[in-house]
Order: structure tokens, then C-alpha cells, then sequence
């Protein structure tokens, strides 16, 4: 059975293409909509980005015929400006005249007036969700992008059959005492144990394989996930200083989503680099523990050869970054980690991704329980997506660490707490 849904902006604004996902459905975007977009548009950001993506394309309906009678849309469906608002009878509602109200209050007359379909109002925000409920219109996540196929993936395969997880993406078995690593149908290669890199040494079997697929040549992609303390970013820099110390790539690079837990700090002083200094602190901190390592003896350019780590920044070794400035870049020959990747919408990582210039190798590490951006939740963040989208690429790897590493402390706290 066909159905009328009303979009709210925050769809929008976390995917500009949304509006041609939706079948041979009836879709309504209420003239609010297009409004918060035009104010939305002005800037660089991701936001600024979506919201112009989002007006571009409605407007190339409008070479189909009128927006405001409605046209037929690729799918089957139909496309439709609607002009009312219910602004003038908000009082009846109980609600106050903003912009999600009226949204909700044109998904309320639509359904008085055409009582034979279902009307469902679409939005990210949960509290407008809760309000079409309230108001009697049916209301639901965007549900395009959502997935929770990671929760089946990313464990370190023990001693049985290396092939059943039916996937063809890079994983790791355990036979006896040794590890090997798959890809495709029947591809396998027995990786070095206890390979330390930057002077960092694996904790446990998990790091071992994350060493080896960070360090593989064949693995172009790589998604680490996992609680806090369980080793992500710091390996994923180890192994970047170490693969940059072997000269296989230029620059290590790192960028993360600029996104505040807690209270904001609003405006910072000084330039680029001292306003961006509080929101890369962790990546300093890991740094300063990959400095601070002594490095085996064995190990021809040891890390400690950086006496710190603004030392590692200022020699070119390593580049940080917020992600703000990425897209419209080509980046050829670079270690590429993007940290926190758990608050990228899936339309971050697609700009991410196709930023990689050649022999670049890209590193996501994130929590999937820790999301800190509005509108986004385990099921439908970039990082979720990625994995959903990668599984069965054979220059893929999805990893998810288990065992924390930074103290028993930690550990016990990320239990209990």
C-alpha cells in the first residue's frame, strides 16, 4: 500500500538524496523545509553542503513539471511542495509556531484531507517524532542508511571453518597457534606474531591482527571499532609513523569530526592550529605514548627518534586536521586515520573516501556506542555504514576490539559504568 510521507530538514541535511529513496511513494516536503535549507546553505561545512545538494536537486524536479501540483518522480512515486503550514492555527495544537511544528502540522492537515492513505512524518529529530505521535500522524526514522550488520562481523575467527562467516573481506582465523588472514572465497597467508610497530607492541591476539591488517599493503580500507581503551587510535598512528618510516607513504595523516561532548567551549583564540589544539588533544596524547616507547633494538628507525611529539607535527611526519576542510581535496600517497568516525554522517565517509588519491590507505576508528553528533545513532552513522557497504571487498578489513588495553582501571570502568 502506497503512502504520503511528509520529510522534515534534518533528513535532508543527513542525506540530500533522500527524496529519490523513498519508491513509489508519495512524497511531501513542506515549504518549512525548503526555507530552513535556503538558511541553512551559506558556509562550507557538511551541514552548509547537504542542505545546498538538497535545493540543487529539488530544483532539477522542477524541469518536470510543477512542484507545487505535484510531479511524478523516477521511482514511481510523486513529488510535491506543499505551501501550508498550519502556522495560522497553531493555538488548536497546543504547539508553538517553529519550524518542526510546522512541519508536523502540515503532516496533520494533509492526513485530514486525504484520509485513504497512511501519512507518515520522516525526520531524524526524535523530538518531532514525538510530537507527530502525539499530534496522531505516524512518524519514523530514516531508515535508507541503517544498519546493524557490524554486530555479526569483526570478531577474530577461532579454530573451525575459516570461510563460514560468508563474507570475502579481510578477517582472521586462529589455527592452533598460529594466525592467518582471508580474503575472498579461499585466499589465506599466515601473518608474523607479535609484530611491534613504532615500538608498540600488541596486548593481545585482537592487536596482533589489527597490526597486520593496518601494515598490509593488500588492505586499502580499515575499520576499527571498539570500547575506550581498547587501543584504536594508538595502533592506528603507530602504524602510520612506521609504514611513513618505511617510506610507503608520504605523510600520515590524521583528521576527526569536531564535535564537543558536553557543554561546548564556544569560540577559541588564535590562529587555525591553536583553536583546533583542544579538539585533537587525544591525538597528541597517543603520540606523546609512541614517542615516549622505547623502540626494540632491532628496529632500524625507531620512534623515539622524535623527541616529541609537536616534533612528529613539525617535521611533516605527521599532518592533523579537522575534517572541515577536506572535501574538494585530492590526497595521493597518504596514511590517511580519521578518529572518532562514529559521528560522520554516511555522507562524510563517501567525501572522505573519495578524497584517496593513489597508493592512499584510509584508517576509521570509532566507537559505535559513542555517539556524540545530533540526529546520528549506532545503527545509521558513517562508520556503521562503511562496514555495512565494504564487507565484501577484498581490500577491506572490519575489526572490532574487545579487550581494553589502556589500564585495568579502564577496563573495569568501561564495564561497570
Amino acid at each position: 500500500m502506497q503512502k504520503i510521507y511528509v520529510l522534515d530538514t534534518s533528513v535532508l541535511v543527513h542525506d540530500p538524496h533522500a527524496i529519490e529513496k523513498f519508491d513509489d511513494n508519495h512524497l511531501i516536503i513542506p515549504i518549512t523545509v525548503i526555507e530552513e535549507l535556503d538558511g541553512l546553505k551559506r558556509g562550507s561545512g557538511s551541514v552548509s553542503y547537504a542542505a545546498r545538494e538538497a535545493l540543487r536537486l529539488i530544483d532539477g524536479f522542477r524541469e518536470h513539471g510543477n512542484l507545487s501540483q505535484g510531479i511524478k518522480a523516477p521511482n514511481g512515486g510523486s513529488i510535491k511542495i506543499v505551501l501550508e503550514s498550519g502556522a495560522a492555527d497553531h493555538q488548536h495544537t497546543g504547539l508553538k509556531s517553529s519550524g518542526d511544528n510546522k512541519i508536523i502540522r502540515t503532516a496533520v492537515n494533509i492526513k485530514d484531507k486525504v484520509p485513504g492513505l497512511p501519512v507518515v512524518v520522516v525526520s531524524k529529530d526524535t523530538a518531532v517524532r514525538i510530537k507527530s505521535e502525539a499530534q496522531g500522524v505516524e512518524a519514523q526514522d530514516y531508515k535508507y542508511d541503517k544498519t546493524t550488520v557490524f554486530r555479526d562481523y569483526g570478531r577474530v575467527l577461532p579454530e573451525g571453518d575459516p570461510h563460514a562467516n560468508g563474507i570475502t573481506s579481510v578477517r582472521y582465523h586462529i589455527r592452533e597457534d598460529s594466525i592467518f588472514r582471508l580474503w575472498g572465497k579461499e585466499k589465506e597467508m599466515l601473518i608474523r606474531r607479535m609484530k611491534s610497530v613504532s615500538g608498540i607492541s600488541p596486548r593481545n591476539i585482537e592487536q596482533e591482527c589489527a597490526i597486520d591488517a593496518l601494515t598490509a599493503d593488500e588492505v586499502d580500507v580499515v575499520a576499527l571499532t571498539g570500547r575506550a581503551g581498547t587501543g584504536k587510535t594508538l595502533l592506528a598512528l603507530a602504524a602510520g609513523i612506521h609504514m611513513f618510516e618505511k617510506k610507503r607513504y608520504e605523510q600520515v595523516m590524521v583528521a576527526r569530526p569536531v564535535v564537543p561532548m558536553g557543554q561546548d567551549l564556544g569560540f577559541l583564540p588564535g590562529d587555525v592550529e591553536e583553536k583546533l589544539r583542544p579538539w585533537m588533544q587525544p591525538i597528541f596524547d597517543n603520540l606523546d605514548v609512541i614517542v615516549g616507547t622505547p623502540a626494540e633494538k632491532k628496529d632500524t628507525l625507531p620512534a623515539s627518534k622524535y623527541r616529541s611529539s609537536n616534533y612528529l607535527v613539525e617535521s611533516g611526519a605527521v599532518h592533523i586536521e579537522p575534517l572541515t576542510y577536506i572535501r574538494g581535496r585530492s590526497l595521493p600517497r597518504r596514511y590517511l586515520i580519521i578518529d572518532e568516525a562514529q559521528n560522520l554522517r554516511p555522507l562524510d565517509v563517501k567525501t572522505i573516501l573519495t578524497r584517496a588519491g593513489e597508493g592512499t590507505k584510509v584508517i576509521f576508528t570509532g566507537d559505535l556506542d559513542q555517539i556524540d553528533t545530533p540526529y546520528l545513532d549506532s545503527h545509521s552513522n558513517g562508520l556503521a555504514y562503511l562496514i555495512s557497504r565494504f564487507l565484501n571487498e577484498e581490500s577491506f578489513c572490519y575489526l572490532n576490539l574487545t579487550r581494553s588495553a589502556r589500564s585495568p582501571l579502564a577496563e573495569r570502568a568501561a564495564e561497570l559504568l
